[in-house]
C-alpha cells in the first residue's frame, strides 16, 4: 500500500452494474468496499477516491470535472452529450460480457414497421435525448417522453412504441413486443475528464486501471493449461489442436518428454483434455486466471 494521499476521484455506477463492477475491480487488484448505505467507497489503494452515483449521471460528473475518471455506459455519454475522454471499452454488464442495444420495440400486432412510420406517435424511454437525434436524423417527428421504469408494459396503452435497452432479446419476446430498429449499441467504458486526462500522475493512475481492468476482463473466458506430453507425440497434438498454436514447450529431465503449458478458451477445455489424455499426455492441470494482458 502507498502512503500517497488521494488524488484520483473516480465515479462508480450504483444500481445495475455496482456488484459485476466491484467484481472486476478486485480481480483487477483494486478491491472496494462499502457499506450497504454508503455512496462513498473504500479502496486499498490510497491514490484513489470516489463515490457510486447513477450510472445516467457518471459521464456528466465526469465533464464538469467532479470525477477525474469513471465508468459508465457509452449510451449515457451520448444521452448526455458528454465532452469526455474514452480511455477505454469494458464489455461487461450486470449478466454477460456483451454489447448491449437500444431498440425501438412495438407490439407484435402493431402496424408499427419502420422507424418512419413512427411519426406523430408517441415513444416511452429513457433515452430521451438519443431518441429524439435518432428520429429527427430519419426525418420524423414524434412524442418522446420520459420512462422513470417498467417501459415494457407501457405499450399500447400508454405509448404506441419503447425504446428499451436489452442485451439477449429474451425481455422483449417475452413482453409480446417487436424490434424495429436498433437506436445504439452501447458497452460500460472507461472515461476521463480532459483536464485530468492531461495531468501526467492521474493519465498514468487511468491508464493502469484501464490496463488491470482491461486484463482482468481478458481472462474472464481463458484458463492456464499445463500438462506433459511424449515428445513424439507433439506434432500430433498441435495439428489436431489449433489453440495449442504456439505453446510454451520446455524440456524435461526425461529427454523423451515435454512440459507444454498455454492459454485456451475455458469452453474449448472439455474438448481438449480428452484428446489430449488420448495422446499420452500426464499431469494435465487446468488452472483460473486473474489477468492477461495481451
Amino acid at each position: 500500500m502507498s502512503s500517497t494521499a488521494p488524488y484520483l476521484m473516480i465515479g462508480l455506477p450504483k444500481g445495475s452494474l455496482e456488484e459485476s463492477t466491484l467484481a472486476l475491480f478486485a480481480k483487477a487488484g483494486f478491491p472496494v468496499t462499502k457499506s450497504s448505505r454508503s455512496y462513498k467507497p473504500t479502496f486499498d489503494d490510497t491514490a484513489l477516491d470516489g463515490r457510486f452515483v447513477r450510472a445516467q449521471e457518471i459521464a456528466r460528473y465526469v465533464e464538469h470535472g467532479f470525477f477525474d475518471c469513471g465508468l459508465t455506459g457509452y449510451d449515457w455519454v451520448v444521452e448526455n452529450n458528454a465532452d469526455v475522454v474514452e480511455v477505454c471499452d469494458l464489455v461487461y454488464s450486470r449478466a454477460s460480457n456483451v454489447q448491449s442495444r437500444w431498440v425501438i420495440c412495438v407490439p407484435e400486432a402493431s402496424d408499427i414497421k419502420t422507424v418512419t412510420d413512427l411519426q406523430g406517435k408517441r415513444i416511452a424511454t429513457e433515452l430521451v435525448e438519443t431518441t429524439r437525434r435518432f428520429l429527427a436524423k430519419h426525418g420524423v417527428t414524434a412524442e418522446v417522453e420520459f420512462s422513470w421504469g417498467a417501459t415494457e408494459v407501457k405499450v399500447p396503452d400508454l405509448a404506441d412504441a419503447i425504446v428499451d435497452l436489452t442485451e439477449t432479446g429474451s425481455s422483449i419476446k417475452a413482453n409480446k413486443l417487436r424490434i424495429v430498429d436498433t437506436i445504439l449499441t452501447t458497452n460500460t467504458k472507461l472515461i476521463a475528464n480532459k483536464k485530468a486526462w492531461e495531468e501526467p500522475r492521474k493519465r498514468a493512475k487511468i491508464e493502469a486501471i484501464a490496463l488491470l481492468i482491461q486484463a482482468a476482463l481478458n481472462a474472464a473466458t481463458l484458463v492456464g493449461l499445463k500438462f506433459n506430453l511424449p515428445k513424439n507425440a507433439l506434432a500430433d497434438i498441435t495439428a489436431q489442436l489449433p489453440a495449442l498454436r504456439n505453446p510454451t514447450i520446455s524440456s524435461l529431465s526425461n529427454p523423451d518428454w515435454l512440459a507444454v503449458e498455454t492459454i485456451i478458451d475455458h469452453k474449448a477445455v472439455r474438448e481438449i483434455i480428452p484428446t489430449l489424455k488420448a495422446n499420452k499426455a500426464e499431469g494435465i492441470v487446468e488452472y483460473p486466471l486473474n489477468k492477461v494482458v495481451y
